[in-house]
């Protein structure tokens, strides 16, 4: 995989593809104000309501975005797995797709998941742990599980955080527009290092909602916005490096998943250093198994001699 043949009868020109991608971006956000501006609808009822609405124009900016992609693509087979498969959607090699990135992405978290081992290992003692309490403790922590789950399916947020836009964001985002780069000539690591900034650019429309929960402080809602734009390149990166060393968008769906539900990684604790040491840790465990455990021959069967992962070079 990564040879530099040239890519025939695709149709795509840098050019093309770069303006195919600026326009499914801009197309991502502005769908999301035209329940208001050109259906003119009525102002939701609740934030239920509300959020119900975004899913909906997420969805359909998803689907126009794959159709957009198929056009320019210009994919001649119609078979489901051939077409699902441009898109990086298989049914193979899905332990792997889902265990190794997972892994690698649960690294980076190593500071955050030795804090909330310690803070549960405090309220145990608090509540006089010992072993002769193993049974009813962990019949406690299977109810507290229990009923975290049933808290988390209830918010619409929870919903929003790790089915609508990881789904969305990634079939957009990674697996439209990385398809579009790639058959348009672009090399892979110019992709993963700088075309990320599309979904960057996308979070931009957080800003007014961040401008009113900081009392319409501009400094502290461009400061708030700023992390995550600089957070959303980074995992923009990091997804796009899954998704084009795998072909399984699985793999970059899974990451940001696990990514949305754990948050900003904690890198150190005042009072406990060994948080920091964890999460240093962690971080050099990451870049020490980022390469090995995204090997494509992980991940496919065979490779061969397209620059494409998914293939679409040899199909012409």
């Amino acid at each position: 995989m990564g040879s530099r043949m040239e890519v025939e009868g695709t149709g795509v020109s840098k050019p093309v593809a770069v303006i195919a991608c600026a326009g499914m971006t801009l197309f991502y956000v502005a769908i999301f104000y035209a329940p208001a501006l050109i259906l003119r609808l009525q102002p939701p009822r609740s934030f239920k309501e509300f959020m119900i609405r975004r899913f909906v124009c997420a969805a359909v900016s998803s689907v126009v975005s794959v159709v957009v992609c198929t056009y320019i693509l210009s994919i001649g087979s119609w078979d489901a797995s051939t077409l699902l498969g441009v898109y990086g959607i298989r049914a193979d090699h899905i332990w792997q797709a889902v265990i190794f990135p997972l892994t690698l992405s649960s690294l980076m978290y190593a500071g955050s998941m030795t804090m909330k081992l310690l803070l549960w290992l405090d309220a145990w003692k608090e509540d006089g742990g010992s072993g002769g309490c193993v049974s009813s403790c962990s019949i406690d922590a299977l109810k507290t599980f229990i009923e975290h789950v049933r808290v988390c399916t209830s918010n619409i947020m929870f919903w929003r955080n790790i089915v609508v836009a990881p789904l969305t964001e990634e079939l957009v985002f990674r697996a439209c527009m990385i398809s579009l780069l790639l058959c348009g000539g672009f090399e892979r690591y110019s992709i993963i290092a700088i075309f990320p900034i599309f979904f960057s650019l996308a979070h931009l429309n957080h800003f007014m909602e961040v401008y009113i929960q900081q009392n319409r402080n501009i400094l502290k809602a461009s400061l708030v916005i700023g992390l995550q734009l600089g957070y959303t390149v980074v995992f923009g990166s990091y997804a796009s490096f899954l998704l084009v060393r795998t072909g399984h968008l699985l793999s970059p769906l899974v990451a940001h998943i696990f990514c949305n539900y754990m948050g900003l990684p904690v890198v150190f604790s005042r009072k406990k250093g060994i948080i920091s040491l964890a999460f240093v840790a962690g971080a050099v465990s990451f870049l020490w198994f980022l390469y090995p455990l995204t090997q494509p021959h992980l991940y496919n069967a065979i490779t061969d001699d397209c620059r494409c992962w998914h293939g679409y070079c040899s199909w012409k």
